[in-house]
């Protein structure tokens, strides 16, 4: 049985906790540390975050805030949970160092690619978030609101629809990853999935339903992306898995005895 490529003894428990400790606090300093940052520009970071909203409100209306401290925790929270997401390099980089230990070097050759895609995939789906599907979304909102009636937005109110937003279109991103995975350790094969595709399209389409408003336009928007973003997945894991197939046949023949060998000698 082959060992472990770092070391060849296991670290004790206790070792394994205080590194783990170390690691959650380089975690959380990471944090407060970009929040202390960031924490000055939090009314300006607000602003940034409203701004596809307010590009469609009425002339003349504003957003509210229907809470005392809401015009100081509204963007007290938002600063904090932009801070968390920038620490997520680091945060993944800590969680890497702590698993890395314990890989073969054929499952770090894989698991670097996988969690530098992850962490652009992430960003992508926020980014897509925000520059493609807000400005559709808030202007489908802003073109069905009844007459008489003002639209004004609470600001925690937004906040937290759109921060699931946010989440919610970062994960759906990771698609290709999770299909990665799926095929990587064996869990479904490459056939099954392909069969499974139609299944998969009217799923896409169903999230798509739930996250836009309810015009095909909006849910094609992110019904597409998501299809794609499973095809890719779906390709990248039938590539990796055909040569690790390769690999392994490879070495089950260079490690078979030669039938030209001659028998060994006697005593």
């Amino acid at each position: 049985m082959s060992q472990r490529p770092d070391s060849d003894q296991e670290m004790p428990l206790v070792s394994h906790l205080t590194e783990l400790r170390t690691r959650l606090l380089r975690i959380v300093g990471a944090v407060l540390l970009l929040f202390a940052g960031l924490f000055y520009f939090s009314q300006d970071i607000y602003a940034l975050v409203a701004a596809p909203l307010r590009a469609y409100l009425p002339e003349g209306a504003t957003m509210i805030a229907t809470g005392v401290a809401s015009p100081f925790l509204t963007p007290f929270k938002l600063t904090l949970m932009v801070a968390l997401f920038l620490a997520i390099p680091i945060i993944l980089h800590q969680i890497w160092g702590f698993i890395a230990p314990g890989l073969y070097k054929h499952e770090k050759r894989i698991a670097i690619p996988l969690l530098i895609s992850s962490i652009l995939l992430f960003y992508a789906g926020m980014a897509f978030a925000y520059f493609v599907v807000f400005p559709i979304m808030f202007g489908f909102f802003a073109s069905v609101t009844p007459e008489g009636v003002a639209m004004m937005t609470d600001i925690g109110q937004y906040l937290d629809f759109v921060l699931t937003l946010f989440f919610a279109f970062g994960v759906a991103f990771e698609i290709p990853i999770a299909t990665f995975l799926l095929i990587w350790i064996g869990v479904v094969d490459v056939a099954t999935l392909r069969k499974s595709r139609p299944y998969v399209v009217v799923g896409c389409f169903v999230v798509g339903m739930v996250l836009t408003p309810p015009d095909v336009f909006s849910q094609t928007l992110l019904a597409v992306p998501m299809w794609l973003l499973f095809e890719a997945g779906l390709l990248c894991g039938s590539l990796v898995k055909r040569r690790a197939e390769q690999d392994a046949a490879a070495e089950a023949e260079s490690d078979s005895p030669s039938n030209d060998q001659p028998p060994a000698a006697q005593p």
